[in-house]
């Protein structure tokens, strides 16, 4: 099997698994107990907190760790929306968001905050001018994401928390989920307050992730209970679960990108010469282990089980919302027709794929495409 379907989700690393089996085993106790054991499991959490945070270069308070990104996401959103709602009701995000930071930008719309969405340039790279004429005296976050997770496209956050820092009174949250460990960010350099981070796209597990959280920044929690991670998450803390993300997070930031980047771009150039193939991803302005191209006339999803077949799976848009059976939202806002949308398919690649695997790949969608074109031409 050829899996190019990183964006979704990687597969665990077997050490990654290792260190969660050994901290489920040896570390199992309540963290917040008072007795040995408890401590010990404390210590441990606290050791991952140090590793994540070091390579975050923050402080270990800074770190809170969650399910994932969506939680993060929700966490800094919403959280920050409802403790800073008597400065203002103002958020700026944009119309290519992942779905976890859209939807609770439609919640909080839904109970009254106002909401900017900013439009991307058709290579899905928002303008941070846009962002600095949406910017008013109640505005209190603005919510941008480093990685486009269907194109790749990468975001101007430092130009972006840049305008931000003029305006002392609004918060700047970045999506890093397909950025971390992938495309560098300087959260200290770039003005952020709050960065969302999930395990599982690091090689790590699901259910695993952290926020990064300024310690000037006050939200509001979703959870509330016995006050854990500094009485933003309540519940028992998943010791074994922050270990093994720390342990991915180290391994992502050794990993080394350009061999994916170089296979990346050597399918952007055998794929752009096909005149069925339209190309949505920015090359040049993307991260290293995404592109998003489209073929007109076949459904995206019908392209997906058509791979499939032949042992090679990639997706459509992302995984939240690949069930919907609508055309990309993220694609739709870069003026791409809906016809074309629904045509796309992405490739997203880990430092596990090789070459071979993407030649292979051009070579089942050349003997695929015309197989579909004709089957479309007999229905039509």
């Amino acid at each position: 099997m050829i899996y190019f379907d990183n964006s979704a989700t990687t597969m665990p690393d077997d050490s990654v698994l290792e260190t969660f089996i050994k901290a489920s085993t040896r570390f199992f106790a309540n963290p917040s107990s008072l007795h040995h054991l408890g401590m010990e499991a404390e210590r441990f959490l606290q050791k991952a907190r140090i590793q994540v945070a070091s390579l975050c270069k923050v402080s270990t308070s800074e770190i809170i760790f969650t399910s994932g990104g969506t939680e993060s996401n929700n966490l800094a959103i919403k959280g920050a929306a409802h403790f800073y709602k008597g400065r203002g009701r103002h958020i700026i995000t944009t119309q290519i968001e992942h779905p976890s930071v859209f939807e609770a930008c439609c919640d909080l719309q839904r109970e009254g905050f106002h909401i900017t969405y900013v439009k991307p340039s058709a290579n899905g790279v928002i303008d941070p001018a846009d962002i600095e004429r949406a910017i008013t005296d109640e505005t209190i976050l603005v919510s941008v994401m480093q990685v486009n997770n269907e194109t790749g496209a990468v975001q101007p956050i430092e130009e972006i928390g840049g305008i931000i820092r003029q305006h002392p009174l609004t918060l700047f949250h970045v999506d890093a989920v397909q950025g971390f460990g992938k495309v560098p960010l300087d959260v200290n350099e770039s003005g952020v307050h709050l960065m969302s981070v999930s395990g599982h796209k690091l090689h790590g597990l699901n259910g695993t992730g952290f926020l990064f959280k300024k310690h000037s920044v006050q939200l509001a929690p979703l959870l509330s209970g016995g006050g854990q991670e500094g009485g933003l998450r309540s519940g028992t803390e998943h010791t074994a679960g922050a270990a093994s993300l720390a342990k991915a997070a180290r391994m992502a930031f050794e990993a080394d990108m350009e061999p994916v980047r170089q296979i990346i771009r050597w399918l952007y150039q055998e794929l752009a010469g096909r005149s069925s193939v339209t190309i949505h991803t920015p090359i040049d302005q993307a991260a290293p282990h995404i592109l998003n191209l489209s073929l007109p006339g076949i459904k995206g999803e019908v392209l997906v089980h058509a791979l499939e077949q032949e042992g090679i799976i990639v997706s459509t848009t992302s995984a939240c919302s690949s069930k919907l059976a609508k055309p990309s939202r993220v694609l739709q806002a870069m003026n791409v027709s809906s016809e074309r949308a629904a045509s796309a398919v992405r490739i997203s690649l880990s430092t596990r794929n090789t070459m071979k695997e993407a030649a292979q790949f051009i070579e089942a969608l050349d003997r695929i495409v015309p197989v579909l074109a004709k089957k479309r031409n007999e229905r039509t």
